[in-house]
């Protein structure tokens, strides 16, 4: 890990935080699409799995997920791409899952694009394998999804 990496913390995010999050979303096509108004329900309604990856004042990147009895899921991470292969993504997700493993969540899913090899081998060397595939789950373009899933 280089030394700029040691500046970035993991927290909840804040409401003040959502312009920076759209727009690292607008920078990376291959996440999902969120509005201002599907951020800001997500925020309200599970603040503590919307997590931000903070250097200063600055998102570098963020996690979304959702917990469902002792499941859950990761339904959006993006890093800014000036952060990417950075280990800040590694980071985040690692935070989320230490979140649902202390809520004693037995598995965690997500959906990933099938053409996006560096996100699958990403998840792959993080526990993650896959179970299912979603045809046409993507738009623009229209893609399946890989469902992938870490835990029993």
């Amino acid at each position: 890990m280089s030394d700029d990496r040691k500046e970035f913390f993991v927290e909840a995010c804040r409401k003040e935080d959502l312009a920076q999050v759209r727009a690292i979303l607008e920078g990376a096509p291959e996440a999902a699409a969120w509005s201002e108004e599907a951020l800001e329900r997500a925020l309200k309604d599970a603040p503590d799995e919307f997590l931000v990856a903070r250097r200063g004042s600055e998102v570098a990147g963020f996690v979304l997920g959702r917990r469902m009895g002792e499941e859950s899921e990761i339904l959006n991470l993006a890093v800014r791409r000036e952060f990417r292969r950075t280990g800040i993504g590694r980071h985040l997700v690692a935070a989320i899952l230490a979140s649902y493993e202390e809520r004693r969540c037995a598995k965690t899913f997500l959906e990933v694009r099938q053409s996006n090899r560096g996100a699958i081998a990403f998840y792959e060397e993080l526990g993650f394998r896959q179970v299912g595939r979603r045809e046409g789950y993507y738009r623009e373009p229209v893609e399946a999804a890989l469902v992938l899933v870490r835990g029993k």
